[in-house]
């Protein structure tokens, strides 16, 4: 089969307008990247916060998280299989109550939920959670 030149450019301006609509899923170095951005690469303890996700989501549009840090400036809510991983950032100030969030989230299919709280020391904390999705959600 012969293909002309304006045959051959049609081809490629499809096939890379086809690579770039195609959802992306994040890949551990973009999970890696954002902890880093938010750690300074320092290292995490698994003590003092609490993640509260399902093992299993039934509709992965709207998965239930909780998360509590007591003390913590800052928490971090990633999704390691979402093609955008940064889920939400709470920052707490000194007037907060309590420093603990809840939220319902968008997840493509099954992944680890990860959160990192800040604490005014320069420590961090970590908290991880598989959830597996059964239908819907971020392209599952």
């Amino acid at each position: 089969m012969e293909m002309n030149r304006r045959q051959f450019v049609g081809t490629g301006v499809g096939a890379a307008a086809a690579i770039t609509l195609l959802p992306s899923v994040a890949t551990a170095q973009d999970v890696d990247a954002a902890i880093n951005a938010f750690t300074g690469g320092a290292d995490t303890s698994p003590d003092g916060i609490t993640l509260i996700a399902p093992e299993i989501a039934e509709n992965g549009n709207t998965v239930p998280i909780e998360v509590d840090a007591p003390g913590a400036e800052a928490i971090i809510l990633l999704a390691a299989g979402n093609p955008s991983p940064d889920v939400a950032t709470f920052n707490f100030g000194p007037a907060a109550g309590a420093q603990a969030a809840s939220t319902r989230i968008r997840l493509a299919g099954e992944q680890d939920v990860i959160a990192i709280a800040r604490m005014p020391d320069g420590t961090f904390l970590r908290a991880q959670q598989e959830v597996k999705v059964t239908i819907g959600g971020c392209g599952g």
